[in-house]
């Protein structure tokens, strides 16, 4: 079973995949304690807050509601919005608390295509056609640790960024895994000037990419 915070079909605006029409299943439970995240009301799983999964489609505002389900429920509500993209993307909370297994396989036999945006701090079960982004929640206060298999496993990084501190953290952790992954975006956080510019600088003089998070700037979900 897998507890849905959201249901939702937009824009993907954030590394790789940015601009492409996506269905969004958010879900619920997260214990890693990012001090910027902007979905803290997915962080707990208290079941009085247990609704219908029909209640999780498009919210009108973020809430802590979410419902129970399975792979063939979340499918079936797909098909009944009728919604036109094709490609999914699992994020949270922290998805990977779930074996995704059995929600990819399904959706991929049902001719979609699927991502998973992870902090790293949790195995990823997930299949190897599953596209993984991975972004990276070092020293946060839930004291979890990124994992060297996600890092491994990630076909993206994206990592947020406010002070070089952060890009030095960066690069530690792809020292500590003896691994760098082809594609590494560094997004500022919160959209801040300082933050941009210095992406920006780190962007040119390493060959990385710069996320830029469009949804925001154009003023979608």
């Amino acid at each position: 079973m897998y507890k849905i915070n959201e249901v939702f079909e937009t824009i993907q605006g954030e590394a790789s995949f940015t601009g492409c029409p996506s269905i969004f299943i958010r879900l619920q439970g997260c214990p890693v304690g990012c001090a910027w995240c902007d979905t803290k009301q997915t962080w707990h799983t208290d079941d009085t807050y247990l609704v219908d999964l029909a209640d999780t489609v498009e919210k009108k505002a973020d809430s802590d509601y979410f419902a129970n389900c399975n792979a063939e429920q979340i499918l079936a509500l797909i098909r009944d919005k009728k919604y036109q993209a094709k490609h999914i993307v699992i994020t949270g909370g922290e998805p990977c608390m779930y074996d995704l297994n059995p929600l990819c396989e399904l959706l991929h036999e049902n001719g979609f295509t699927t991502q998973i945006e992870t902090s790293g701090t949790f195995e990823i079960l997930a299949p190897s056609e599953t596209w993984v982004t991975v972004s990276p929640k070092i020293n946060m206060r839930g004291g979890y640790e990124v994992l060297k298999s996600a890092i491994h496993r990630a076909n993206e990084i994206k990592h947020p960024v406010a002070m070089m501190r952060h890009v030095e953290e960066l690069e530690d952790l792809f020292e500590a895994a003896g691994h760098t992954p082809a594609l590494v975006y560094l997004q500022p956080i919160s959209q801040k000037a300082k933050a941009t510019r210095l992406a920006i600088e780190v962007c040119k003089a390493k060959n990385w990419r710069l996320s830029v998070q469009v949804h925001k700037y154009i003023g979608i979900a």
